[in-house]
């Protein structure tokens, strides 16, 4: 069983920067693959990052160049940095987890935390 918890959200101004953390939980000694998904009213999820078990990582073109992904498998938490923010960005933040592969950002990962909103305001 495997349970995921995000927080970090909140209401951000253009251009700030945020910090979205998933906490892994788990009562096996497995590592998981991470991915960061997000959805927007009135529109499709889509994927954002992910990172590997071993640290391989992929970004969505929509944030590549200003988002860094991180683990620490210490802590079992996976964090989410996005820079310079846009109203664009406002949505549902959503970390989901996965055994095997998942840097493809496909939605059909099979354990998901309940989400962090995020608002950013112009």
């Amino acid at each position: 069983q495997v349970q995921l918890v995000e927080s970090g959200g909140g209401s951000v101004q253009a251009g700030d920067s945020l910090r979205l953390s998933c906490k892994i939980s788990t009562n096996t000694s497995m590592r998981y693959c991470i991915a960061w998904f997000r959805q927007a009213p009135g529109k499709e999820r889509e994927g954002v990052a992910a990172i590997s078990t071993g640290g391989t990582i992929n970004y969505a073109d929509s944030v590549k160049g200003r988002s860094t992904i991180s683990r620490d498998n210490a802590q079992n938490t996976v964090y989410l940095q996005i820079h310079t923010v846009t109203p664009g960005d406002t949505a549902t933040y959503y970390c989901a987890a996965d055994v095997g592969w998942c840097l493809e950002l496909r939605d059909n990962l099979p354990y998901w935390g309940q989400g962090t909103q995020v608002t950013v305001s112009s």
